[in-house]
């Protein structure tokens, strides 16, 4: 299961949601931004990086790492990466802190007595998901998290619970990441079973997916009469170069040219590229 793309969309939909996980928030947590850095020379790869606002003077910065795997040598990269990233940012912010988010207690690293300091202290915190408490009585968004946790046999029953909270509770357009992000939770925990399939056991009609409906909206919008399959392939080549520009004729032709279930996978993949290097990697298998 593909976790840290999971983590990645909640965070980017919603940075303030690592707040919610922490005792003594910032009192601006509403402002932070959310992104995700590459610290070189040796090269770091830090899950996400929450920056306070840049107007302010300069504030706290937040490292988080999201760990669904035993790794004995976890903390000593978590606090080196930090460490150098404060280090060449120093006049940006005025302190640092870790989140590290755990599904549970015995993924921890086990050897922690040498980063006494840093986990008995303020700056360092561990978020052990399956303590959070009752699924149903946590936010919407950290309820998430957490599903990412439960087994397959509760997941469905949990999943329609939040799905119908999400319609009752939770005003548009935020709903509807939050029906996006959740169906492609059940995706993941379900890799046997296709996403029609899961959207069947969510009570989900194919219609109420992000392809769809943007085609649909989009359609209307335009006047057009071209049928579905062009629709789709031209509705993914905008969503693609919004995200990284110009595509070459070449790449445009061959989306043109998928039909509309292999448009439909091509739509949910893209969230998860981060540069054309990841769109022509899936190309290539198509």
């Amino acid at each position: 299961m593909r976790r840290d793309s999971i983590f990645y969309k909640l965070f980017q939909q919603s940075p303030s949601l690592l707040f919610e996980l922490l005792t003594n928030p910032p009192i601006n947590a509403d402002s932070y931004r959310f992104d995700s850095v590459a610290v070189k020379e040796p090269k770091f790869e830090i899950d996400g990086v929450f920056l306070p606002p840049e107007n302010e003077s300069p504030g706290v910065v937040y490292f988080c790492e999201v760990q669904f795997q035993k790794d004995e040598r976890l903390y000593e990269r978590v606090f080196a990466e930090s460490s150098l990233y404060f280090y060449r940012n120093r006049d940006r912010f005025s302190d640092w802190q870790v989140v590290i988010i755990y599904p549970s207690r015995s993924i921890e690293q086990s050897d922690i007595y040498p980063h006494r300091s840093f986990l008995n202290g303020e700056q360092v915190y561990r978020v052990y998901l399956d303590e959070l408490g009752d699924i149903r009585q946590l936010p919407v968004w950290v309820a998430l998290m957490v599903l990412t946790t439960i087994d397959e046999e509760q997941a469905p029953q949990e999943a329609r619970y939040l799905l119908t909270r999400t319609r009752q509770e939770v005003p548009s357009p935020s709903s509807i990441a939050i029906i996006e992000i959740l169906t492609t939770i059940m995706v993941y925990k379900f890799e046997q079973l296709s996403r029609m399939e899961v959207e069947e056991m969510l009570g989900i009609t194919l219609k109420q997916t992000r392809v769809y409906r943007e085609i649909k909206e989009e359609g209307r919008e335009e006047g057009r009469e071209e049928g579905r399959q062009e629709e789709a392939a031209n509705l993914v080549i905008r969503l693609l170069t919004k995200r990284f520009g110009v595509l070459t004729q070449e790449t445009r032709s061959h989306i043109s040219s998928y039909s509309l279930p292999v448009l439909e996978d091509l739509s949910e993949a893209l969230l998860d590229f981060t540069s054309v290097a990841d769109l022509q990697a899936w190309l290539v298998t198509r």
